[in-house]
Order: structure tokens, then C-alpha cells, then sequence
């Protein structure tokens, strides 16, 4: 943990979010990524790569630093193209070891897990509704080590599954215009894939090179949490893709687990916002906080009420990070036979591990002040950042929705709904 460094910080190496600091496209991989050959191969890795990101986390997240270099060893690192298919050449790692190595990563820097969380969504999305064509050409890309960033949800359509983005078929190119807000990764990715609809309300993922002409990403983001995630705006004008890269989006339409997967993330990011906060916390009362006067003891860690508040901690997290396995194994399961039964009890189950990895984030990041003390509050820690990570995060998909599906399909035996945000 520690404190901050008060080094003298250059800003043209460094550019911040929320500023008029110039960041153009990154340029694609001069060499091919790495590529895993299993899971446990991709958990060492995530382990190794956590240790690293996480000793300038506080910083980057007190300067708004983009995390430019740390996002360039990540992405050659493998762990973007780990549920490529096997036949396609990729790893295709079980979806309870993605769960873990995002919340791997999420423990060091969650801003840096959630730049990931498009890009597989994206990958996951290709390999069930690309064309034969398009998935050996978007996988061989993520196997490359091209980040795909996103152009998905707008700030003013009337909910978030609602797309005034058009998307206009001209001979062998599709043109598209519209204008997108919270769009993670797609200021550091080297493709943005848009999504837009055409005339007839059909939806495409439309993947446009980030230095398209006509597309605009403004480094705009200006949340008090995951801040370092560049969750700014693009706009799009005029821009023209060839048609081989406009992906029809199905999936929806019938069972797949392309809603699960895009939830198993968001609640692994959650769970490793937790861990990391419970990391600080025992840190913080290990090596600085004082005793209560009450206690009789002479160390804060020999506190009985701050011994049982992290235990208490320690099991709700281990009983979240449990139910993300059990989803991730469920959503495996529909992924191999993907009925409207297997769909819906990877649904079910992702559900159940977002509502507990969301409440243990929220715990965890408050509870953190209260057994640490006053003096964790002070700003060369920087310890507010959990709890500002974890308000922000958690209202990625909201749990009041979930508890609903969750008791309506075992009370009454209703399916819940299909889509990116369930």
C-alpha cells in the first residue's frame, strides 16, 4: 500500500483523463502477444501482472494517469484473447478462470480490469454471431494483441438498450453515424467496435479502426470513480467500414450466454475491488492504526470488534468470489449446450454473484475507514479510491434488478430476459 509518491510527474508520458492532453490512437503491436495454453498459465500470469499494476495504482488514480504502458503489457501479455476458441487458435479458458483473472487484476487496479471487460465481451460476441470470415479475422486479431475498445451505450436515448446510432449499407462498405458516452477502452484500443442499427432496427457491431477518419474519441470521463478507465465519449461521422466487418448481433434473439459473459466480468471487477479494499484495510491496521482507548489492548490488530469485522469481511467475500466460480462454471455449460435451461441458470447464477460481489464491494470499501481510523482518510494514501471505485462500478447494471429475475425464476418459474446488461 504505502503512500504516494510526490515525484514529479511528466504529463506528455502521462496523459490524464478528463483533459485537453492530446492521446492519439497507439499504434498495433509491433510483435505478435503472447498466446496461453491454459488456465493456469492465465491465472500465474494475471497473479505476476496484479503485482505490477498494483504498486502505482494510487497514483494513477490521484493524478488521473492513463494507464498507457501498463495497458500495452497487458494486452501482450495473452490475457485479452483467453476465450479466443481453441479452434480459432486461442486458449478458450474456462469462463470461472476469466472471472478470476479479471478479479485478479481488479485487485490491483479495477480501472485496468475494466478496460479489458469490452474487448472479451466483443470476443465472446464474434464467436456467436460472426460469420465464418469474421471470426478467423477478429480472433487472429485479438490474438495479435489488438485491443478492441466500444462504441455501445448513448447518454441521451431513452434507456440503455436503446440506439439512435445508424448504421447505412453503401455497395461493399457500411457507413455509420452517431454519438456514444461511457465507452471504456476505447481511447487507448487500436479498433472500436460501434454498435449501431440499420433501417430496420437490426443491430450491428460495426469494428472501425480508432484512427477512422470521421471517428472522434474525446477524453472526457469525469466520474469520481474508475476514473483511470478513459469512460469518455466518441462521435461518430460519416464513418466509412468495410462490410465484412459489420457483425449482424443475434445473439439475443434465442439462448446464448452472451449476457452472462458480459455480467461474469462486471461482478469479477466488483469482487477484486472487494479484495484489494480488505488487502488495505488489514494493512492499514497492521502498521498504522492505533488501539481504541477502551480496548485495553496494545495493538489496533488485537481489537476483539476489529478481529470479527474481518472475519466477517473474509467470509462474505470468499462466499462472492465462491458463487462467481459456480456462474463461471454454469455460463461453460451453456456455452457447450446452450438451451433456454443451461441459458437460464448461467443467467440466474451470474445474477446471484453480481448482487454478492456488489455487496461485499460496498462493505468492504466502507468498513475499510471505520477499523482502519481517521488518520486512513488522510489523502497521501489515497484509500478513498476503493470506496469511489466501487460506488461507480457498482452501478454498472443495477442488483435491484437482479434480486427481481433471481426470485421470479425460482418462485414462479419465469426465465429472466436476454440481453447485455442480465
Amino acid at each position: 500500500m504505502g503512500t504516494l509518491s510526490n515525484a514529479k510527474i511528466d504529463y506528455s508520458v502521462h496523459p490524464r483523463v478528463n483533459s485537453h492532453d492530446p492521446v492519439p490512437p497507439r499504434p498495433k503491436p509491433a510483435t505478435p502477444a503472447h498466446v496461453i495454453t491454459s488456465d493456469a498459465e492465465a491465472i500465474e500470469i494475471a497473479e505476476r501482472l496484479a503485482e505490477r499494476f498494483k504498486a502505482g495504482a494510487a497514483l494513477r488514480d490521484r493524478e488521473g494517469l492513463l494507464p498507457i504502458a501498463e495497458l500495452d503489457e497487458y494486452s501482450q501479455s495473452g490475457l485479452w484473447s483467453i476465450n479466443v476458441p481453441k479452434a480459432y487458435g486461442g486458449p478458450e479458458v474456462s469462463y470461472a478462470t476469466l472471472a478470476r483473472v479479471i478479479a485478479t487484476i481488479a485487485a490491483a487496479d479495477p480501472a485496468i480490469a475494466q478496460i479489458t471487460q469490452n474487448h472479451l465481451a466483443i470476443v465472446a460476441t464474434v464467436d456467436l454471431d460472426g460469420t465464418e470470415e469474421q471470426k478467423k479475422l477478429f480472433f487472429s486479431w485479438a490474438l495479435q494483441g489488438i485491443r478492441y475498445g466500444n462504441a455501445f451505450s448513448e447518454l441521451k436515448s431513452k434507456t440503455v438498450a436503446a440506439f439512435e446510432t445508424k448504421v447505412v449499407f453503401d455497395g461493399d462498405d457500411v457507413i455509420v453515424n452517431g454519438e456514444k458516452f461511457y465507452t471504456t477502452g476505447a481511447l487507448l484500443a487500436h479498433v472500436v467496435p460501434i454498435v449501431g442499427v440499420d433501417e430496420n432496427g437490426q443491430g450491428y457491431l460495426v469494428f472501425a479502426d480508432r484512427d477512422a477518419p470521421g471517428l472522434t474519441v474525446t477524453n472526457n470521463w469525469s466520474s469520481f470513480g474508475q476514473r483511470t478507465t478513459a469512460s469518455g465519449s466518441v462521435k461518430i461521422e460519416n464513418v466509412r467500414v468495410p462490410r465484412a466487418r459489420a457483425v449482424h448481433v443475434t445473439s439475443f434473439d434465442h439462448p446464448t450466454i452472451g449476457g452472462p459473459v458480459s455480467q461474469i466480468i462486471q461482478a469479477a471487477i466488483d469482487a477484486g475491488i472487494a479484495r484489494g479494499a480488505i488487502e488495505d484495510t488489514i494493512a492499514f491496521v497492521k502498521n498504522h492504526s492505533r488501539p481504541w482507548v477502551d480496548s485495553g489492548k496494545e495493538t489496533a490488530g488485537e481489537d476483539l470488534f476489529t478481529i470479527a469485522a474481518i472475519g466477517d469481511l473474509k467470509i462474505k467475500l470468499h462466499a462472492a468470489e465462491a458463487l462467481l466460480e459456480i456462474a463461471g462454471r454454469s455460463i461453460d455449460v451453456a456455452k457447450t449446450d446452450p438451451t433456454l435451461e443451461t441459458v437460464s441458470e448461467a443467467t440466474i447464477k451470474t445474477g446471484e454473484s453480481k448482487v454478492l460481489t456488489t455487496e461485499i464491494a460496498i462493505l468492504a470499501t466502507n468498513k475499510l475507514f471505520e477499523l482502519a481510523g481517521t488518520r486512513s482518510t488522510l489523502a497521501e494514501h489515497n484509500l478513498d479510491r476503493h470506496w469511489r471505485n466501487a460506488r461507480v462500478h457498482t452501478l454498472h447494471d443495477p442488483v435491484r434488478w437482479k434480486f427481481y429475475h433471481v426470485g421470479n425464476y425460482y418462485l414462479n418459474g419465469v426465465n429472466p430476459p436476454r440481453h447485455a446488461w442480465n
